[in-house]
């Protein structure tokens, strides 16, 4: 687990550090905005990305996109972030597929000696014998 997805910040720290009741915490929690993770003994633990996922909702909605709204931007933004990684990897991948095949180019090589060869047709050789 990365530190920005450890959960060590309780309700009332991220309701202040965000500037916002807790109550509208458990309001985007239960509209599916915020997915905090859970204590043994049920309570909120809220994380850097929760943080940072609290603030494009504030963004959001300050630029006037009500929660339904909020909710499907964040989830294509989730989408488009997750479609870039595979794309990268993709990526990564195929070129790392082209250098082996060009590595595989190079030992199929064989080197050849700086000689010229000398062809003749035979029908011309006869020719000039006669």
């Amino acid at each position: 687990m990365s530190d920005r997805a450890r959960a060590v910040y309780v309700i009332s720290v991220v309701a202040e550090l965000a500037g916002v009741h807790p109550q509208t915490l458990r309001n985007y929690e239960r509209t599916g905005l915020l997915n905090p993770q859970r204590t043994a003994g049920g309570s909120r633990r809220f994380s850097d990305e929760d943080l940072a996922t609290l603030r494009r909702i504030q963004e959001l909605t300050t630029e006037g996109v009500n929660l339904e709204g909020v909710k499907r931007i964040l989830a294509l933004e989730h989408e488009v972030a997750h479609l870039r990684a595979e794309r990268d990897a993709l990526l990564d991948a195929r070129e790392a597929a082209v250098r082996e095949a060009h590595r595989q180019y190079r030992r199929d090589l064989v080197p050849v000696q700086n000689a010229i060869a000398l062809f003749v047709d035979e029908t011309r050789r006869n020719r000039g014998a006669r």
